[in-house]
């Protein structure tokens, strides 16, 4: 018995090994030394009688026999992994590391602010937020859940639906004075208009009325990947944007910047709670993810406009 939890054992840090692509981050995630997991390995591979993993000294690649072994890894760990779930299933502490993803402007007005709250509920609970304007990448990053907004690319994922985000088209008194207010979509050709550049979208803003689609093309002088960035060129009358509610919520009610277009409905952005397709969330990730969900039922800042 001792020999099979010694090899599953080696087959996680294998695993884990393989998805970090270096010893030290997970030794670090162990709390081990480099050595310690170098000589698990090796013991793997005299076990299995053969290399998993060549060595260089730039990276570390898969021998042949190494990516077989280390799908089925995948396979074997998961279900054990899923059947202790099936047994602990309730009784499951909610307690323990947690590392949370989410772009920075995301992560910064709408997560950070709320952590208090579920840490109160679950004071045995340690985050790690983690806050980028990229799509990170879970596994190499070694996230438990990230939140991503907008359409999802990556079908290797756990998503759970846990919100959405309605937009708003803003502009500050000061561009509207010296430029216009427009009254359709279309007349957003002529303005300078600010693209925040992460979306698949991009430069295609859509609006409904009447259950017709409108379409329009923008153009200006500046963007970014950055929706904060987006907001201070908005705020310096730079030009119109169309941004979440939740960025320029505090802006509208203080008349820095002017809704405009509002006879006419922005696409909404759904959010999305992503998980690594091959962990099994634990009861904390659960417990975070539930907890979020409900939060940002309830935002009055996520809501649309009326």
């Amino acid at each position: 018995m001792r020999n099979s939890v010694d090899t599953l054992n080696a087959m996680a840090i294998f695993v884990r090994v393989v998805e970090r692509g270096n010893f030290s981050a997970v030794a670090r995630e162990l709390q081990t030394s480099q050595p310690t997991i170098s000589k698990v390995l090796q013991a793997l591979e005299t076990r299995l009688g053969g290399k998993l993993i060549a060595r260089s000294t730039r990276k570390l690649s898969l021998t042949d026999e190494g990516q077989r072994y280390y799908n089925e890894c995948r396979i074997i760990l998961a279900a054990v992994d899923a059947a202790e779930h099936s047994f602990q299933s309730g009784r499951e502490k909610v307690a323990g590391p947690l590392k949370i993803g989410s772009s920075v402007s995301f992560g910064r007005l709408q997560i950070a602010p709320r952590l208090p709250d579920f840490l109160r509920r679950y004071p045995d609970v340690q985050i790690d937020l983690q806050l980028s304007d990229q799509n990170q990448d879970l596994v190499s990053e070694g996230l438990d859940v990230t939140f991503r907004i907008g359409a999802l690319n990556d079908s290797g994922l756990i998503a759970r639906l846990v919100g959405s985000t309605h937009r708003v088209t803003v502009a500050s008194p000061d561009y509207l004075r010296q430029y216009g207010k427009p009254q359709t979509p279309q007349e957003l050709g002529r303005h300078n208009c600010l693209m925040f550049n992460l979306l698949s979208s991009q430069n295609l803003w859509i609006y409904t009325k009447d259950a017709q689609r409108h379409e329009v093309r923008i153009k200006g002088n500046a963007q970014s990947n950055n929706s904060e960035a987006i907001r201070e060129l908005v705020l310096g009358g730079l030009g119109i944007a169309l941004s979440p509610v939740w960025l320029f919520s505090e802006d509208l009610k203080a008349g820095r910047v002017t809704a405009i277009l509002q006879d006419y409905t922005a696409e909404s952005l759904p959010i999305h709670a992503v998980s690594p397709a091959n962990r099994r969330q634990s009861a904390r990730v659960k417990a975070f993810v539930d907890y979020m969900s409900r939060a940002l039922e309830t935002a009055p800042e996520l809501k649309a406009i009326k």
